[in-house]
């Protein structure tokens, strides 16, 4: 297919929707970070069968500004501050289906988090909430049970998946501190890539996020719609640069009572922000590396900060 499309494959497949907050929606975030659903070569499941591993870490430091109330733990509270370390370890495995136009992958992906998080509470649940909290926990587990890709040709690719968050981490609703959300999310995604053959590409990533009722605080969160976009210009020797963005929408109402109270508690965000990467060989693998910055802008009912991410991802074909 010209380019040696299994350098830097299934990067969105193994971390798409990767996001460590429960913060619109119950915490003020939902499962998303802006601009960092969008991967290199994300419309590619490459055709050749084998294992992928990956090693993703995301930054995010982020405020509510001003006194805007936010439903958390079953509560509401105001000045949100909020800081996060989230790392997932990825395994894929491409099935061996042939090189014919469509190829089949499956992903699970292992998160642990550091959260930091402190808000004044203002309306608890007949109980007492502190207003900050630290904890390094486990996160909800990420399972793409399927992944499909097509290639129209050489330089174009279209994914689609169902990447599905398990709640499997930590959650105590009398902490601030959560690392899962006690909640199932399903999210389905579609990814179009567009290879300019010169070691760059352009690449779209478009998902919906459904989320199930956490049980514990009867709150259930609105569904979410993103899309992110990505460009690069390739440098020769595997390295490339460019930009990335992205937009996150919530599309229904938040429901339950303390949603109720904040009239659905709708949010949006933008971000943008710029990307590096490289790809080759390393050992008997083929490699990818990238990092990127994302500082979001004009947000509402979601807190306002800088997203930072680096990947490292081996693939053995």
């Amino acid at each position: 297919m010209g380019r040696d499309i299994a350098f830097r494959p299934l990067l969105a497949l193994l971390v798409v929707g990767c996001s460590p907050m429960a913060w619109a929606t119950e915490g003020g975030v939902g499962r998303p970070i802006t601009g960092q659903q969008v991967f290199s070569d994300a419309g590619v499941v490459p055709p050749e069968p084998g294992w992928i591993m990956s090693l993703t870490s995301i930054w995010y430091d982020g405020t509510l500004k001003g006194s805007k109330p936010v439903p958390i733990s079953g509560a509401v509270g105001v000045g949100l501050d909020m800081k996060v370390s989230y790392t997932m370890a990825n395994f894929t495995h491409v099935w061996d289906t042939g090189k014919g136009a469509w190829n089949y992958a499956s992903a699970i992906g292992v998160p642990v988090q550091y959260t930091d998080a402190s808000i004044s509470i203002t309306g608890p649940r007949g109980r007492t909430l502190g207003s900050e909290d630290t904890g390094t926990q486990f996160a909800d587990m990420l399972v793409t049970p399927i992944a499909a890709g097509y290639h129209f040709d050489a330089l174009n690719h279209i994914s689609f998946s169902l990447p599905i968050y398990v709640p499997t981490g930590a959650y105590d609703d009398n902490r601030l501190a959560n690392a899962g959300q006690n909640t199932y999310t399903f999210m389905p995604t579609v990814a179009f890539t567009h290879l300019d053959g010169k070691g760059g590409e352009f690449t779209l990533s478009s998902g919906l996020e459904f989320y199930t009722e956490n049980t514990a605080t009867d709150y259930r969160n609105g569904n979410l719609f993103t899309l992110d976009a990505m460009w690069t210009h390739g440098f020769g020797n595997g390295w490339s640069a460019g930009v990335v963005g992205g937009y996150i929408a919530q599309t229904t109402d938040d429901k339950g009572q303390t949603a109720d109270s904040l009239n659905g508690f709708r949010g949006r965000s933008f971000g943008a922000g710029p990307v590096v990467g490289w790809s080759g060989k390393f050992a008997d693998s083929q490699a990818s590396v990238s990092a990127r910055w994302v500082p979001e802008f004009d947000t509402k009912n979601r807190p306002e900060g800088n997203g930072i991410s680096v990947n490292l991802t081996l693939a053995f074909f």
